[in-house]
């Protein structure tokens, strides 16, 4: 059941963090919530303020890469609402690596091909690539995304090779502006994935771009000294929820149960979300919790405009 009822609504979704309304046929207003995933599973207390951060954040990148490619961003009226236009999906998640680290590394350790992309011999648990890697994997409906090659896309026909070729460099050119962006803050973006629809014959960078639930940072100070002596790199991400997931027991797996969650630990999630908007950003964040009433009369305002 739907928290809103908007005009014009077609049909609602609640995704593992985010809840969709369509309104008509072009437009989605997407409301991110303090719901945190890993694994593929919704785990079972809510994050203060992540929905606000993620948001935020997306906006603040969607705009600073509008120079690249489309986007499907058209306002963000609430700290954790966009409304944007509705794009038919490609149903891959352009994956792309700049550095050996979480499933790339695990995956290393036992093969070195990922995705169809080669990985050198001779690297460490988050070195560089030589190139970045695009790594896809499929959207899928339910259950686990899965590793997919570039060969098998185009025969099943998911992309064809015109639009594999474009999808390859927009992610790439993104990818390096968010690098430059994440430098400049003295971060490494070391991976991240991407989202792409399209609406006629135009392709649309889709859904969040360069947050912590959809990308990896390191601290850049530091990083050359920690590889050299094997220490554990300092990041921002949400790969220290997987990580303390599977320390406990769970990876997502039928019959693990998720283990507690204190409010210690909730509360230190939220300040790693916050740390990274403010370093991501450069600036301040500022926690603002609109009620429902607030937060639907801001979507209504901006929808008149839109629609």
């Amino acid at each position: 059941m739907s928290l809103f009822r908007f005009p014009d609504q077609t049909s609602y979704y609640k995704g593992k963090v985010r809840d969709v309304y369509s309104i008509g046929e072009n437009i989605l207003v997407m409301i991110a919530s303090d719901r945190i995933s890993a694994f593929d599973v919704i785990l079972p207390r809510p994050i203060p303020f992540k929905g606000q951060v993620l948001n935020q954040i997306a906006a603040y990148m969607l705009n600073a890469t509008r120079d690249i490619c489309p986007n499907w961003l058209l306002d963000s009226p609430a700290p954790n609402v966009s409304i944007g236009r509705r794009c038919k999906p490609f149903k891959i998640e352009m994956v792309v690596r700049g550095n050996l680290v979480g499933h790339a590394w695990r995956t290393y350790q036992y093969t070195k091909q990922l995705c169809g992309a080669v990985m050198p011999d001779g690297l460490k648990e988050n070195d560089f690539f030589p190139e970045p890697l695009i790594t896809p994997s499929t959207k899928a409906e339910a259950g686990h995304d899965e590793d997919i090659s570039p060969d098998e896309i185009l025969e099943r026909g998911i992309a064809t090779k015109a639009e594999w070729e474009q999808l390859c460099s927009y992610a790439l050119a993104l990818f390096k502006k968010g690098k430059e962006i994440a430098a400049s803050r003295g971060l490494i973006l070391a991976d991240t994935k991407y989202e792409f629809g399209k609406i006629g014959d135009t392709i649309y960078l889709m859904d969040e771009v360069h947050t912590p639930d959809s990308s990896r940072y390191f601290y850049a100070d530091g990083f050359e000294e920690r590889q050299k002596s094997g220490e554990r790199q300092k990041q921002l991400s949400k790969e220290f929820v997987r990580e303390w997931l599977i320390a406990n027991n769970f990876m997502g797996k039928e019959g693990q149960q998720v283990p507690d969650m204190t409010d210690e630990w909730v509360n230190t999630i939220s300040q790693r979300y916050i740390d990274l908007y403010e370093l991501l950003i450069g600036e301040k964040f500022k926690p603002e919790a609109l009620s429902e009433s607030e937060t639907e009369t801001r979507i209504l305002a901006s929808l008149k405009n839109i629609v």
